[in-house]
């Protein structure tokens, strides 16, 4: 009897190993199931916003590079507006878009937040931020905004510009009236005289600057932290080769930018609806000669956090590197072997 007992036990351990295998077996085969099929049954649909700021997509959408190959799949493309990072970001959050463009701050902003994005690309290595004021006005230093309205897009590359220029300069944002208003209607604020200055940003300010005779009080190149296409991370999770599809027509777009850069001030003067000037003034500030993402942007995020934090943007408790980790992928730019 003891025999058998350890005979029947040995059994019912045996079967019972070989009911959890065939279990987990069947939820591997379950899940890798499930990821086939996502990528075998693509969205019908790719959504990505264009935006004055990022040239290149201004370049995809016109000349259709991603509809052409998108269609031999039979996915459609849709395009939508972004009026600056704070609307892709708002966009990409509600999942109306699955790329959107952002500054790099930006998108670290909404990352903390909770807006579950990866920055995967970099559109552009912009100066498209700075302090603006209007012609004939008395200010003459940083300093003198003491206790002046500044209009700014909170969220955004020139708010964070605004913030960090502050600091640079022995001010907080208490110091001054920080006046939120879009991009748009802050430079009309400032042409006005509604406001004291303005954190503007391309092509807007370029505009200002050649029809109102507006004066860039402050530059600082570094303060601007890259032009950066994100993705929405379930997007990406069920999509890897549309990511790479959708990068490397925006690499098509670019090296055609770099090639034709009379034409690019033709597509920008016709897209965002510039004079010849305006465009040329923007272009000017925008460096199209690399879009790996990496240590660079990293450096820069993290910089422009600390002040981020500094002037209670974003909670006390955030990680700044954490987040920035989390933020950036570079797998995709160093699978398309992109310029550097």
């Amino acid at each position: 009897m003891p025999f058998l007992n350890r005979t029947t036990s040995r059994r019912r351990l045996l079967g019972a190993a070989l009911a959890g295998g065939i279990a987990l077996v069947a939820s591997l085969t379950t899940t890798t199931s499930r990821q086939a099929l996502a990528q075998s049954n693509p969205p019908t649909t790719v959504r990505l916003d264009y935006a004055y700021y990022n040239p290149l997509s201004l370049v995809l959408r016109d000349r259709g590079i991603l509809e052409k190959e998108l269609a031999k799949r039979n996915i459609k493309v849709e395009w939508v507006l972004s009026q600056g990072s704070n609307k892709a970001l708002e966009f990409l959050g509600s999942r109306s878009i699955d790329f959107g463009s952002t500054a790099g701050a930006a998108a670290f902003i909404g990352k903390a937040n909770g807006n579950p994005i990866k920055a995967i690309y970099v559109f552009s290595k912009p100066e498209w931020a700075s302090l603006v004021i209007p012609k004939g006005s008395p200010i003459k230093s940083v300093k003198d905004l003491k206790g002046k309205k500044v209009a700014a897009n909170r969220g955004t590359d020139p708010y964070i510009f605004l913030l960090r220029t502050l600091d640079r300069n022995g001010l907080s944002p208490r110091d001054v009236e920080i006046v939120q208003l879009s991009h748009a209607d802050g430079r009309i604020a400032l042409e006005k005289g509604d406001v004291n200055a303005w954190a503007g940003l391309d092509p807007l300010t370029a505009k200002s600057e050649i029809e109102a005779k507006s004066k860039l009080l402050y530059r600082n190149p570094d303060f601007n932290t890259f032009g950066v296409l994100n993705v929405r991370e379930d997007f990406a999770r069920k999509n890897p080769a549309l990511v790479i599809t959708v990068l490397r027509s925006y690499e098509q777009a670019r090296a055609w930018a770099l090639k034709n850069p009379q034409e690019l001030q033709k597509v920008l003067i016709r897209e965002a609806k510039l004079s010849a000037p305006v465009a040329q003034r923007q272009l000017e500030r925008t460096d199209l000669r690399s879009s790996s993402i990496g240590a660079p942007q990293r450096s820069a995020i993290l910089a422009a956090a600390r002040v981020l934090k500094k002037s209670g943007v974003i909670t006390a408790s955030t990680n700044p590197e954490t987040v920035v980790d989390s933020l950036i992928d570079s797998s995709y730019t160093s699978k398309l072997k992109v310029a550097r």
